[in-house]
């Protein structure tokens, strides 16, 4: 068997480890940024055809807040950073209606901004163009270190497949991972049974895997599936804001503060 160790403390034995995508593997604040400002320039232009020039500048302020949207930052516990896409739909639909748009018009108007602002998604644009997201650091170390011990490692993430499935593989990351639970299959993290579903799919019980998020939606999550609390793991390294994760869960800096060792 294979323990799990934090800076040398002990955290128990593990079969496989279920990763977070965003924020996790991935320092993608700078493309969420870039996406959640998209959506808010397209939708203020859409808007404006059809409600009045004075409430823009509260709709505005209304899709910032919900976004987590600040001029140079994303908040890593907001809606952008942790929630699905239909999640932030709704929420640019709200806002919408919060300043006199019936939900009909709201909705149609947010699927329309969204439909654009994937046309020109950061995430993908900015790689085709050579700006390549980044890994957060030491991940490919600790990556190799897992796999050559056995233990087995999958990504949890409310990005669709083909976001998942193109960051690993523009980062060459892609046979390191088993198993991939998307915003596509059900049901979808944070339910528990996302975690209960992926086990499946990987072949290990819950109770013997350790899972590694950026979000307290994570970690209880995890816990709330069966992970013992002390391998429910926040990682903290991604973001120019460190996210308020819940203690007592053990905090992760940065990779190399993981080892592994025989039990």
């Amino acid at each position: 068997m294979v323990c799990l160790q934090l800076r040398g403390t002990a955290l128990g034995s593990v079969d496989a480890v279920l990763f977070d995508k965003d924020g996790t593997l991935s320092i993608s604040e700078p493309q969420l940024l870039t996406l959640a400002s998209a959506r808010v320039f397209l939708c203020l232009e859409q808007a404006a055809l059809a409600l009045p020039a004075a409430v823009l500048p509260d709709l505005q302020q209304l899709l910032e807040r919900a976004y987590g949207l600040s001029s140079a930052a994303i908040c890593p516990a907001g809606i952008t950073a942790v929630a699905s896409r239909d999640h932030n739909l709704i929420a640019t639909a709200t806002a919408l209606v919060q300043v006199g748009m019936g939900w009909p018009e709201a909705l149609a108007l947010s699927e329309q901004v969204f439909a654009q602002a994937d046309q020109q998604d950061a995430r993908r644009s900015q790689e085709a163009a050579g700006h390549t997201s980044t890994t957060t650091e030491g991940l490919r170390p600790w990556l190799e270190e897992l796999q050559a011990a056995g233990v087995v490692c999958a990504v949890i993430s409310n990005d669709d497949m083909a976001g998942i499935e193109h960051f690993l593989s523009s980062h060459g990351l892609d046979l390191f991972f088993a198993g991939l639970w998307s915003a596509e299959h059900r049901p979808r993290k944070p339910d528990p049974a996302a975690v209960h579903g992926l086990c499946e799919q990987l072949g290990v019980e819950a109770h013997r895997c350790a899972l590694i998020g950026d979000a307290n939606s994570d970690l209880r999550m995890a816990v709330a599936a069966g992970i013992p609390h002390q391998l429910a793991l926040g990682y903290t390294a991604a973001w120019s804001s460190p996210p308020p994760l819940a203690e007592p869960h053990p905090l992760i800096h940065h990779w190399k503060e993981l080892s592994l060792a025989g039990s």
